[in-house]
């Protein structure tokens, strides 16, 4: 099940391809020439439109929470004043500029996330299965989290990471529909090869594709930010609630028949090949043996 960062992918993979096809029907370009492809202004033209797709992403991240899970903002609900006043208090131990905006959303999945395109403008928003199967302590690990991303500036410098990917996904995707097309047209010049609109449904097509790779990418940064998140949150909230956090977690999916993922702290398994590359968190036990580990 998609959260914070799948949500991020797919909406930033969606993106491109839009901002590829307006690029296409207006014609906007200026890298090809009578000699083929000038690389350089192709890399400038695609590393200034894969950084916009990316901050179109970050910008659309809060609506997309929303709108795809559900989330119920309830900051001025009595019934949640208590969830509420513990994120405010650890966003203030975080010294984020303005409080997230808190929320729920129905689901029994042991769930909770942070998301927003900057730390005055961000939400946590957790799942009724958290609330009713976690003690205070373990909620409050799971925000302090979720507070830490925001803090650590998480979702921007994803972003960035994601602009470069970006960048590159667009150049290699032209490259090799350039390729194509030259293939097409073999030894005759005067050749049709590909025709505008099969040339631009193969950039598309090469674009997903490079797209879904360079999520390895980005899933390995993503890797590195949890152990940062855990590590911020044993400090806002105390190690010994983060690691309850998890070993509850970690009861939940050893209880869970279908061996998906439960969280936006990516509740799995040990994964290895590729499931391990692409897989946007750390397992547990190694998220456990980290904060065992700090001092």
């Amino acid at each position: 099940m998609f959260k914070r960062i799948g949500l991020f992918l797919l909406t930033n993979i969606a993106v491109i391809v839009m901002v590829s096809i307006v690029l296409n029907l207006l014609g906007v370009g200026g890298y090809y020439t009578p000699q083929g492809i000038d690389h350089t202004a192709l890399l400038i033209f695609c590393g200034v439109w894969g950084m916009v797709g990316a901050f179109i992403s970050l910008g659309m991240s809060k609506f997309m929470a929303k709108r795809f899970m559900g989330v119920q903002i309830v900051d001025n609900s009595p019934q949640y004043a208590s969830l509420v006043n513990t994120v405010h208090q650890l966003a203030k131990q975080a010294n984020l500029p303005k409080m997230p905006e808190v929320g729920i959303y129905n689901s029994p999945e042991v769930n909770a996330f942070a998301t927003g395109p900057s730390k005055k403008n961000s939400l946590v928003a957790v799942s009724t299965g958290l609330l009713q199967g976690m003690s205070e302590d373990e909620v409050e690990g799971v925000l302090a989290h979720e507070v830490s991303h925001i803090a650590n500036g998480d979702m921007v410098t994803m972003t960035l990471i994601q602009g470069v990917v970006n960048a590159f996904v667009m150049f290699f995707a032209r490259i090799a529909a350039f390729a194509v097309s030259n293939f097409l047209r073999g030894d005759d010049e005067e050749g049709e090869g590909l025709g505008w609109l099969a040339h631009m449904f193969v950039v598309i097509a090469f674009e997903i594709v490079f797209g879904l790779l360079g999520s390895v990418v980005v899933a390995f940064f993503s890797r590195y930010r949890e152990y940062r998140a855990d590590s911020g949150a044993a400090r806002l909230a105390g190690r010994e609630k983060m690691i309850a956090a998890l070993e509850r977690l970690k009861s939940q999916t050893a209880i869970d028949k279908r061996g998906e993922s439960l969280a936006t702290l990516k509740i799995s398994n040990r994964k290895s090949g590729l499931a391990a590359l692409i897989s946007t968190h750390p397992s547990l036990d190694d998220r456990i043996k980290a904060l065992q580990a700090m001092r």
